[in-house]
C-alpha cells in the first residue's frame, strides 16, 4: 500500500493540473472581490488553450459524425468531475437534437449514484470501465471518449482501451501533455490549462476545458447529422411549454410564416419542427415532407434542394 501510495504521489507531482503556485498561497487572506478577479482571470485563459487543440478537435468530430450517420453511438467514460459533465452532455442532447437517450451515453465510474456522491475507488479501476461498455454491446461503429484531467485515471484509461481492442473509434480527452489517455486513443486531445487556482481542483480550470470541448463534440457531431438547419435547432423535441414556445419560434425564423400557418402546419406535423418547416418552405403536405426528410437522412437543407 505503501508503495503504491509513493508511485501515485510521484504521479501526481509531474501533472501540471496538480502543480502547486506559491504565489497563491495567501490567497485565503484576500478580500473576496479580489479572489473573484483572480479567479475570473484564470478562466478567461480556458479558451485559448482549447483553441491550440481545435485540429485535433475537429478530427475526431469529423471521424464521431462518420459512424455515427451509420448507425453508431457517442459515449462519454469518465470519473469524478469529468464523468460527471459527460453524463452533463449525453443527457442534454435528447431535448435539444431529439436523439434516442442511447444514441448518446454517459458512463461514470461507480454508476450513476456516483453523480452525486463520489464513489470512493471506482475511478481506479480499468476492469470497470470494460464491464460498463460490454454492458452496452460496443460496436466498430460507436466512439468512446475517454475524459480525464490528468489523463492518467485508469477508469477513462481502460475505457479507450478496451474500446479499441473492440474496434470502436476512440478519443482521449485530458488536460496534461504526454497523458496515457491520449496515447491510448485513435484521437488523442490534450487541452493545457495549467495549474489550478486551488492545487489540484480540476473542477476549475480543466472541468472549464472539457465541457468546452465535449459541447463542441456533441453539437458540432449533431450539426453534420442534419439535426439543425443553419443555427436553428430543427430537431428539438418539444416536452414541455418553453420548448414549444421555442419551437414555433424556429418555424418562424426559418420560414417567415404566419402565427396561424406554422399551428397549422405544426399540427398536420405531429409537432415535428423540421417537417412542418419543410411543409412550409417547399410548399408540400406532411406526408410528402416526411418521405422526402427519410430520403435525404434527415438532413432539412437537403430536402428542399
Amino acid at each position: 500500500m505503501t508503495s503504491t501510495y509513493g508511485e501515485l504521489r510521484a504521479q501526481l507531482a509531474h501533472l501540471t493540473t496538480e502543480a502547486f503556485r506559491p504565489e497563491l498561497a495567501d490567497i485565503d487572506r484576500l478580500p473576496t472581490a479580489e479572489i473573484a478577479r483572480i479567479m475570473n482571470g484564470e478562466d478567461a485563459t480556458v479558451p485559448a488553450a482549447v483553441a491550440a487543440q481545435l485540429p485535433r478537435i475537429a478530427a475526431a468530430i469529423d471521424a464521431t459524425a462518420e459512424r455515427m450517420a451509420r448507425g453508431g453511438r457517442l459515449v462519454y467514460a469518465g470519473a469524478g468531475t469529468a464523468g460527471r459533465l459527460g453524463v452533463l452532455d449525453a443527457s442534454e442532447c435528447p431535448p435539444t437534437f431529439n436523439t434516442d437517450p442511447a444514441q448518446v451515453v454517459g458512463l461514470i465510474a461507480g454508476g450513476p449514484a456516483a453523480i452525486a456522491t463520489s464513489v470512493e475507488g471506482a475511478e481506479d479501476s480499468k476492469e470497470l470501465a470494460a464491464k460498463d461498455l460490454d454492458g452496452l454491446g460496443l460496436t466498430p461503429l460507436d466512439t468512446v471518449v475517454g475524459v480525464s484531467a490528468s489523463g492518467r485515471t485508469p477508469y477513462a484509461v481502460g475505457a479507450v482501451e478496451h474500446a479499441r481492442a473492440r474496434g470502436a473509434l476512440t478519443v482521449g480527452l485530458a488536460c496534461n501533455t504526454g497523458s496515457a489517455l491520449a496515447a491510448a486513443a485513435e484521437h488523442g486531445i490534450e487541452v493545457v490549462v495549467g495549474p489550478e487556482l486551488l492545487t489540484g481542483s480540476t473542477r476549475l480550470k480543466s472541468g472549464t476545458a472539457q465541457k468546452l470541448v465535449l459541447n463542441m463534440i456533441s453539437t458540432i457531431t449533431m450539426i453534420r447529422l442534419g439535426k439543425t438547419y443553419g443555427n436553428l435547432m430543427v430537431d428539438v423535441r418539444a416536452s414541455n411549454e418553453k420548448l414549444r414556445a421555442r419551437s414555433r419560434r424556429i418555424v418562424a425564423l426559418a420560414t417567415g410564416a404566419a402565427d396561424e400557418e406554422i399551428e397549422s402546419a405544426l399540427t398536420a406535423a405531429d409537432g415535428e419542427v423540421k417537417t412542418a418547416i419543410l411543409m412550409l418552405l417547399a410548399d408540400v403536405d406532411a406526408p410528402t415532407a416526411t418521405r422526402r426528410l427519410e430520403r435525404a437522412d434527415g438532413h432539412l437543407r437537403t430536402a428542399l434542394t
